[in-house]
């Protein structure tokens, strides 16, 4: 008998796939756009105003003594007022930025209303600062204003750009 060639059979290679790799890129991809979705939502500040109808004594229900106005003029002039200017008790304060007489006085009034807010039982009450800048204030000077709410630790403040008649006859006649 002659000898005849042998088959050469091939090997079957195994149908297995190994998907360790796309297992690990998939959770990482997956806690990738978690982390993106979280970063990208957006952050909002609580404001807590008061009620601009009601002046008498509380203002909606924020005593009307937690309040304080700080009212920008030209020429780094300051003026400032506890309260409701209609019910002051108290005669308003003119201020110069040049002095640190403000960061003297914002602190004062910090503490101040800190002690109140103590004696009536609510300490978790502070100092609302109402920021309002003329239209003859210099952008630097509301800017300072700013950066002192923050050096004085002063969670609630507001810039607004409307005056009551009061408040413009104050500016004008200092």
């Amino acid at each position: 008998m002659k000898n005849l060639p042998q088959k050469v059979r091939s090997k079957k290679l195994s149908s297995r796939v190994d998907l360790t790799a796309m297992v690990s890129v998939s959770f990482l991809l997956i806690i990738f756009f978690m982390v993106v979705g979280e970063l990208s939502k957006p952050k909002e500040m609580d404001l807590s105003l008061p009620e601009k109808d009601v002046c008498r004594g509380n203002i909606g229900c924020v005593k009307a003594d937690r309040l304080y106005t700080i009212l920008l003029d030209q020429n780094a002039k300051i003026i400032t007022y506890s309260g409701v200017l209609e019910f002051q008790m108290r005669k308003p304060k003119e201020f110069k930025f040049e002095k640190n007489e403000i960061k003297r006085e914002v602190f004062r009034k910090k503490e101040e209303v800190h002690n109140h807010m103590i004696s009536v039982g609510k300490p978790m009450s502070g100092v609302i600062v109402i920021i309002k800048p003329s239209r003859k204030s210099n952008y630097g000077n509301l800017v300072n204003i700013l950066d002192l709410m923050k050096v004085a630790n002063i969670e609630t403040y507001s810039i607004v750009d409307e005056f009551s008649s009061e408040e413009s006859q104050l500016l004008a006649s200092n």
